[in-house]
């Protein structure tokens, strides 16, 4: 089991659990591996935490002493880092961000060359390095040491690449759009004014401690009142990294990455892009989703809770679609991770090409009653394998019988067990999820 990178890079508060040291050594081991038949060159790019100024020096100072060259995005969008990487030539990136954590959390996303999560033989390498358990890799010297490169015109390819993707003009359509204080704030709202769209913009702030406080995708409820306020015709909210959307309709209602992808999966099959006739999710998608979707004669497949996950089933099997409830969703034509502003772009086609909005474009969909507990505990793996833990969720799924389900599982990025349950009523779902959360508590797995 990986000891610092997990399923979305290497996370955790900023100078407790990441420390400047750490970063440092990953930049001297991804220089020196990259680097060693030719001067590596690597782009890094950064939200707006205060930390992530000073993981960015300490990352550039790794690279530059292991002989390679670090081109600086600044402050950028985790998916155009991956742009940046496969268009431009680049060995690998490095994304300084925990997405949709608050700001005294950060973390270190390494992307590889294709512009995909970082191979876990890789990550395994690195940890060794950083543990001492490797020998020393050695400096470069003279004429081999690396520089760092202003590389703020990436940030504006990608910029006009999303605009490039749109194939009508947005004018007379009124956006709001949450920049949550974070990467998005630099970059959303151009694109959309220069797709012609009437564009509002709410925490576009950032002041290195604001990023995700109450607000963006994690804190919807944010974005519905300024739709309703302003009578907007849709919404569109970020996290801290912009590479997840969650969207508002014009009712200020919430229209979350389930539906997002049948939304879009339903258009894509009717305009035949939907190639394979699949979309990839989740186990952590509603069932309402499922149901939907064989409705309509659209197989799916499900996935552990991870876009990488997600995105390494399209890549094996030609998908085109594919994402998370949480509001990760991968158009693999265009990207190759999960990018909230893409994603906004593709669900403002639908609207315009269906000429419908996007209240009536997700009515057909009947989504669950489903709640999700987190319990911070002191060890995952021993709280869900605990027998009386499992007995409870045996005992729990009984109760839900065939209309519902229960899911339990361990977050990737956090301490924590997830504790989730879909019944045909609100008070099902309460009533098994808190009879499995007690268990946990009782037996004293769970951590201030």
């Amino acid at each position: 089991m990986a000891k610092y990178f997990g399923t979305d890079g290497f996370r955790g508060e900023a100078n407790v659990v990441l420390t400047v040291e750490h970063a440092f050594k990953v930049g001297r081991y991804l220089g020196w591996y990259y680097g060693r038949e030719h001067k590596a060159r690597v782009v890094i790019g950064k939200d707006t935490r205060r930390s992530s100024y000073m993981f960015e020096y300490a990352l550039a100072a790794g690279l530059t002493a292991s002989g390679a060259d670090a081109y600086l995005l600044h402050v950028t969008t985790t998916p155009s880092v991956a742009y940046v990487i496969r268009t431009e030539g680049f060995d690998c990136g490095i994304m300084i961000s925990a997405s949709h954590n608050p700001f005294y959390d950060n973390g270190l996303k390494v992307i590889n060359g294709h512009g995909e999560k970082l191979e876990d033989a890789v990550a395994e390498q690195i940890e060794a390095y950083i543990d001492g358990e490797t020998g020393e890799i050695p400096l470069a010297r003279r004429a081999d040491i690396g520089r760092t490169v202003d590389y703020a015109m990436g940030r504006n390819r990608y910029i006009g690449y999303l605009i490039s993707l749109a194939t009508r003009s947005f004018k007379g359509v009124r956006v709001g759009l949450d920049c949550s204080n974070g990467s998005a704030f630099s970059i959303a709202k151009n694109v959309f004014d220069a797709l012609g769209a009437r564009t509002l913009v709410i925490h576009a702030d950032p002041d290195g401690t604001n990023i995700n406080a109450n607000c963006g995708s994690t804190h919807i409820e944010e974005l519905q009142k300024f739709v309703r306020e302003e009578g907007l015709d849709v919404g569109f909210a970020y996290d801290g990294d912009a590479d997840r959307c969650i969207a508002v309709d014009e009712n200020g209602d919430v229209v979350d990455g389930d539906a997002i992808m049948y939304i879009c999966g339903r258009y894509m099959k009717e305009s035949g892009q939907l190639e394979t006739n699949t979309v990839v999710t989740t186990v952590m998608s509603n069932l309402g989703l499922f149901k939907a979707f064989d409705a309509a004669g659209i197989r799916y497949e499900k996935t552990q809770v991870g876009d990488r996950f997600v995105y390494e089933n399209m890549q094996q099997n030609g998908h085109r679609l594919g994402g998370e409830q949480s509001g990760h969703i991968i158009f693999s034509k265009y990207a190759s991770t999960g990018d909230g502003i893409l994603t906004s772009l593709m669900i403002m086609e639908v609207m315009l090409e269906k000429k419908m909005s996007l209240a009536k474009l997700r009515e057909d969909l009947k989504i669950y009653p489903q709640l999700l507990r987190n319990v911070r505990v002191k060890d995952q793996q021993a709280a869900i394998s605990d027998p009386d833990v499992q007995a409870a969720v045996r005992a729990a799924e009984e109760k839900l019988g065939e209309d519902g389900r229960m899911l339990v599982r361990l977050s990737g990025t956090e301490p924590l067990v997830r504790v989730m349950a879909e019944a045909g009523s609100h008070a099902l779902c309460r009533e098994v999820v808190d009879s499995v959360v007690q268990v946990i508590i009782d037996k004293g797995y769970q951590s201030a």
